[in-house]
């Protein structure tokens, strides 16, 4: 089974992501959305949140699994037999960060391949750290959120 993980915070999930995952869907026979978990890290929604809000953008999606991890991505798609991670690439300075990356989790995960697409002009200028600002700042962050993501007051 060729079995990707598509890592991140998702604070919050964008259409962007969505999009992504779509696209990825035809290469692979299992996707899993994946939401890392980093102490370190503050996060504007929580975990309970963002994962249920995965759920609800991806319930139609068959071949579309949602979990949380902690510690190195490349250990949990090993731990749950990924052969592949799935990451978007919006802009040159994405592709020059997620290289890097790619290279250390191919030793750290004892071959795991990364597959890099790079996302559609209509969606290349949307990040969650913009949104996320937009959020806080009171705008209306509609446009750049999957129709199934309610925001709760803030």
């Amino acid at each position: 089974m060729k079995k990707a993980v598509f890592p991140g915070s998702f604070d919050p999930i964008t259409k962007g992501h969505v999009q992504l995952v779509k696209r990825a869907l035809p290469l692979f026979d299992k996707v899993v959305v994946a939401v890392g978990i980093n102490s370190q890290k503050k996060y504007l929604f929580s975990l309970a949140q963002r994962m249920e809000w995965l759920e609800d953008v991806f319930a139609d999606e068959p071949k579309v699994e949602i979990a949380d991890f902690e510690g190195l991505t490349a250990h949990f798609c090993n731990k749950i037999g990924a052969g592949y991670l799935l990451r978007g690439l919006r802009n040159a300075s994405d592709f020059d960060y997620e290289k890097t990356i790619s290279q250390l989790n191919t030793i750290v995960g004892h071959g795991l391949e990364t597959v890099f697409l790079i996302s559609e002009p209509a969606y290349s200028h949307i990040s969650s750290t913009i949104v996320r600002e937009i959020i806080k700042g009171g705008g209306d962050a509609a446009p750049f959120l999957p129709k199934a993501l309610k925001l709760p007051k803030l």
